[in-house]
């Protein structure tokens, strides 16, 4: 460990705009060693992404690239692509975001990864390829991979994909391994299986893996060392217990303090950053952080701070140390210690403990209080009762002369009802029927592949007529997972938030009525003429909300609001909704995958599997004594930021996917996947076989029930 195998020095990264040269690296330095993980954390646009392209040397031509990048004493920055590419997945191996974009759909996997070790080693033939690409198949957990090797990525799941995606990588042993944002967008489960399986391969190569990400619990689980980047430049860097423990920037205080946790009760408002990361063109010298820092000075605004020593004094930046600092933020390598616990703060020194002068730097937000306060649950209305609620896809055969052959059972007999002032959440895996139950829902019941009873405000509505179901839509209304999918580029925040109020007949002043929603999610109303573009993701998420309140709705559905928000941000939003739950006595119908939001924002909470619920009630009852083995398994895998609970968790690994839905067999759905079902005995296996476990209470006076039949 004396020599690193990867190291970075002043690496710069600009590209031209129409507004400007836009710095988006300006100066990274660190050092990667083998058998190490360093985590690179920030928020979008911070350079996360931008310095590991320009260490595989993907970026494009017209990118302006300065520094060093030197990999087993070979200098790679200038190097053609040609020669770039006998480095590429032979000494740095990267895993994407998007694996289906990252594999080439028109060949079957076996031949991609095939054309990965024959791109290195042109004495191997392509039998023996094919023995090595099932081999590597089979070592990420590739079920049947003979078989499976011949499959299109199309065929596999998502989690499937970026397992092909991570064999692919480790084909040729790398020095480097690169993972960028590579569980984004996975399950919880799916997640951690990634995260092992990314763990199991630098073991099996001996790699230096850098870890790109913006969810802190992944790094706290994964990472030895940490960088944290705002406007492309490292504020702070350290240990993964140093960054967790003892952060002494501002920036990584915010960001440590906006994460909401699965493994604490939630008794305050998440803590956000105010305002967004300044735009790195002709950027001043100042301390980029200025503008959204409680505890800016006037320092801060004379020049930007170096990465120094956080032991060193307040104000000891003397030209030489700066220098040194600036060099790199790298200490002499012992064994343990790759890097010097550095912040580029001019206040460092002052913060202990997250505080200054015992007063904390982001202080908590007050919420309102809540409206229906003291009101027992089963005394609130019933706003929204769902009763055996099915929906079934038709499944056809035929090219030609199509028949039905069976059902797809996406939602398979739920029930559920929400009370006002309450917030209902559903979980669940991908495929579960979440998203479906939802759209349902929204639906009223119109379909015709739908049964059950939707009773809104008290009405049925799936008898309805036309009229009056589309009168019954103004009490529950929807915000989307994509801000920027939802809203149409060419309108006005004006023309959007107003355009339900002209749909059911608005008679007040349409202009005021959209300056005071805007006023209420936290826009400024003098915003009202711009277009969806000028605004950024989460702004964009509250002109969803403001357009989702214009009819005065009794329900909000929100189908994933903030997956697609950086840490930051999706603190405000979730303070937003919880605002404006206890101030207008909103009730909420709630889908994320992400469970740490879940137990922060959720009342109660449904845990949905193939179709049906097989746990619901209270959250913190759920969370703290789950007693279906799914539930269980879901809540192992939710990372925690905090390293020791990290180094300390057993996770419970959930083996193969989702049966098949069009399954409606009597007998338990989660049997196959069920890590109980294997302790059982022969007449227990029986039991779980042959009988559907019904959704019951054990304790009939607590809100909390399962569907597991030795639970």
């Amino acid at each position: 460990m004396s020599e690193p195998i990867l190291s970075v020095r002043d690496l710069c990264v600009s590209f031209p705009s129409e507004a400007g040269r836009v710095d988006a690296v300006r100066g990274v330095s660190f050092d990667l060693y083998e058998g190490r993980t360093l985590g690179i954390v920030g928020e979008s646009g911070s350079g996360k992404s931008v310095t590991s392209l320009a260490v595989m040397g993907l970026l494009p031509r017209y990118a302006a690239i300065t520094g060093s990048v030197v990999l087993g004493g070979e200098e790679l920055i200038g190097k053609s692509d040609a020669k770039m590419s006998d480095v590429r997945g032979k000494d740095i191996g990267m895993i994407f975001q998007d694996p289906l974009s990252a594999l080439t759909p028109v060949f079957d996997v076996g031949t991609q990864i095939v054309e990965a070790l024959q791109a290195h080693d042109k004495k191997i033939s392509r039998k023996a390829a094919w023995a090595r690409a099932v081999e590597l198949l089979s070592l990420v957990g590739i079920p049947n991979p003979e078989s499976r090797a011949k499959a299109f990525p199309h065929e596999f799941s998502g989690g499937m994909r970026q397992r092909v995606v991570i064999a692919m990588a480790i084909a040729n042993n790398p020095k480097v391994l690169i993972a960028d944002e590579p569980t984004t967008a996975l399950d919880v489960t799916i997640q951690a299986q990634i995260l092992e399986l990314i763990e199991k391969a630098q073991e099996e190569t001996g790699a230096g893996v850098i870890m790109i990400t913006h969810d802190m619990g992944v790094v706290a689980g994964t990472a030895d060392d940490v960088i944290v980047m705002y406007a492309g430049k490292p504020v702070e860097t350290g240990t993964v217990d140093e960054i967790f423990y003892e952060p002494h920037m501002p920036y990584t205080i915010g960001l440590l303090g906006s994460i909401p946790r699965a493994d604490r009760k939630r008794t305050d408002p998440l803590v956000p950053i105010q305002g967004n990361p300044p735009t790195v063109i002709d950027f001043p010298d100042i301390c980029p952080f200025v503008e959204r820092c409680p505890v800016a000075v006037p320092a801060c605004s004379e020049a930007e701070p170096a990465l120094l020593p956080v032991d060193e004094a307040v104000g000891a930046a003397a030209e030489t140390a700066a220098e040194e600092a600036a060099a790199p933020e790298i200490a002499e390598n012992d064994g343990t210690k790759v890097f010097t616990h550095s912040a580029a703060c001019v206040r460092a020194g002052e913060i202990e403990d997250r505080q200054i002068d015992g007063v904390d730097l982001f202080p908590v937000p007050e919420l309102p209080e809540d409206a229906l306060a003291g009101v027992p649950r089963e005394e609130r209305d019933t706003v929204l009762d769902v009763r055996d609620l099915v929906k079934t896809f038709p499944l056809m055969k035929g090219s030609l002369l199509k028949r039905r052959v069976g059902s797809v059972y996406a939602v398979n007999g739920i029930s559920f009802d929400l009370r006002r002032g309450e917030t209902l959440a559903i979980v669940g895996e991908s495929g579960s029927g979440k998203s479906t139950t939802l759209l349902e829902i929204m639906d009223l019941g119109a379909d015709r592949h739908t049964s059950g009873t939707i009773s809104v405000g008290g009405t049925e509505v799936t008898s309805l007529n036309a009229r009056s179901r589309r009168q019954t839509r103004r009490l529950i209304q929807m915000v989307f997972q994509d801000p920027m999918g939802a809203l149409d580029p060419r309108l006005t925040v004006k023309d959007i938030i107003s355009e339900p109020l002209a749909s059911f007949g608005y008679e007040g002043n349409t202009v005021t009525r959209v300056r005071e929603l805007m006023d209420l999610v936290g826009l400024k109303p003098e915003q009202i003429d711009r277009f969806p573009g000028a605004f950024s993701g989460g702004q964009r998420q509250r002109i969803g909300l403001a357009r989702a309140l214009a009819t005065n709705p009794d329900i909000i559905v929100l189908d994933e609001p903030v997956s697609a928000l950086d840490v930051s941000i999706q603190a405000g939003v979730i303070n937003l909704l919880d605002e404006l739950k206890l101030k207008l006595g909103l009730s909420y119908l709630f889908v994320a995958h992400d469970l740490s939001v879940i137990h922060h924002i959720a009342d109660r909470v449904a845990v949905m599997y193939l179709g049906k619920f097989v746990e619901t009630g209270e959250i913190d009852q759920v969370f703290e004594h789950p007693q279906h083995p799914y539930t269980r398994a879901l809540l192992s895998a939710v990372p925690i930021p905090d390293p020791e609970v990290e180094r300390n968790r057993k996770r419970t690994i959930l083996v193969g996917d989702l049966p098949s839905p069009t399954d409606d067999a009597p007998g338990c759905a989660f049997r196959s996947r069920c890590p109980l079902y294997a302790t059982l005995t022969d007449e227990q296996r029986k039991v779980c076989d042959e009988a559907t476990p019904p959704l019951a209470a054990k304790d009939p006076s607590i809100d909390h029930k399962q569907a597991c039949h030795y639970s």
